[in-house]
């Protein structure tokens, strides 16, 4: 004998009442239940009704199992009649456990969405024995394609990268993300990566929300850069990546390894060549993270080709810079030294770098305001392509912004 009460305090739903339980097989429970509730809304005037017409047709609802089994609440939703209305509407009563027209208690698609979570459409299938449609219908009712902008205080930050949606082809989109309540959030996936694209993003921002942007974090890519200048002008920041700005000089070090290694592998014994081995991973590594074999290796090079050293221990001191606890004013200043620098040691490994530099002074230069960084941006990125990976190479712009925002979101919303 099903003890009903017990059995209420297992499905974790109020105002209602059961009338009688029937199992099925393959474990299958069917519990057939009424509500206790009176009154609705009439979906014509929108005015509270209580004038009783019946019951609507039986629906199932599929909910949280119980001891393995599934579970399958039945119920004939009230019909109410409103008396205002020309035609006397009826209304359906409308309960807060079930969104009408779904096929699952609430509790039910919140437990779908948590196991969807760093998972996939056709994981959770298998799973809970439900059609991958089924699972995209919740996931459509519960997730927006698109930010929304109303519940947002303030933005202060702003991050925007690229990533290829299909790997080997050139089809950019742009990704805009700001950390809102201390969460990391993806506020826009943008088809295009362009300065028209990014632009249009940033005037469909809300005023009062444009109005507490402090700083835009981007990749030194012209069209981010001219698309955050002309919407939110010389009042916010633009500040390029360090890391990217990091990769462009090593980049000119690296070259340089590449070019010196040429001519050692013509000049030097081969025993002697030999004993360079793994140069190129060291040489692209700081002097501190150095093992004592690697320091030995990186000496051994630098005796055979002073220019490498030169160019190390330039790439070494404009790190040292960016690590130094300076303001904009004083990183400027050693940044023209370290410049002068550069131009005294004659090295040409560098020039590319330096030519970007004079071109983003003030970009390159604005990290020191607040150490900003896009890394949070990057960290994105590599989350998306998970993602990507997981879902077998997700192309649909709104199933993948659905997407990231469960797997960043999923936990604190459905909680």
């Amino acid at each position: 004998m099903i003890d009903k009460e017990q059995l209420l305090s297992l499905l974790g739903i109020s105002e209602i009442e059961i009338e009688r339980v029937v199992i099925e097989n393959p474990k299958t429970i069917k519990i057939h239940i009424k509500s206790l509730k009176d009154g609705s809304h009439c979906h014509g005037c929108g005015k509270a009704i209580n004038c009783f017409h019946g019951y609507g047709p039986e629906i199932e609802l599929r909910h949280l199992p119980i001891l393995g089994y599934k579970v399958y609440l039945v119920i004939r939703p009230k019909r109410y009649r409103c008396e205002i209305c020309e035609g006397r509407l009826t209304t359906s009563q409308v309960l807060d456990w079930y969104t009408p027209k779904s096929a699952m208690t609430t509790a039910y698609e919140q437990d779908v969405m948590r196991a969807l979570i760093n998972s996939t459409l056709q994981d959770v299938s298998l799973k809970y024995d439900l059609g991958t449609a089924a699972i995209q219908e919740v996931v459509d009712r519960l997730i927006e394609t698109k930010v929304n902008w109303t519940p947002i205080a303030a933005l202060n930050v702003i991050g925007i990268d690229e990533i290829a949606l299909k790997k080997g082809h050139r089809d950019f989109v742009a990704i805009v993300s700001a950390y809102i309540d201390g969460e990391l959030r993806v506020i826009g996936l943008l088809a295009e990566r362009t300065k028209a694209a990014v632009r249009d993003f940033f005037l469909s921002i809300p005023k009062r929300l444009r109005r507490t942007v402090k700083m835009v974090c981007s990749d030194l890519y012209l069209g981010f850069i001219a698309a955050a200048k002309s919407v939110f002008g010389p009042r916010v920041a633009i500040c390029a990546d360090r890391f990217h700005v990091a990769k462009l000089y090593r980049q000119g070090v690296d070259d340089l390894r590449k070019k010196e290694m040429k001519r050692l592998r013509q000049s030097l014994s081969k025993e002697a060549y030999d004993a360079l081995k793994n140069a190129h991973w060291i040489v692209r590594k700081s002097r501190h993270e150095l093992t004592a074999d690697e320091r030995r290796i990186l000496n051994r090079l630098f005796q055979h080709s002073p220019r490498i050293r030169e160019a190390y221990e330039l790439c070494e001191a404009l790190t040292a810079i960016y690590d130094a606890p300076v303001s904009k004013g004083q990183g400027k200043r050693k940044i023209r030294g370290w410049m002068q620098r550069v131009a005294n040691s004659q090295l040409t490994c560098f020039n590319r770098f330096l030519k970007t530099l004079n071109s983003h002074w003030e970009e390159i230069t604005n990290y020191f305001i607040d150490r900003r960084t896009s890394g949070f941006v990057e960290g994105l990125n590599n989350k998306i392509k998970v993602i990507k990976r997981r879902c077998y190479g997700i192309t649909n712009r709104d199933h993948l912004f659905q997407r990231v925002y469960l797997d960043l979101n999923g936990h604190a919303r459905f909680a």
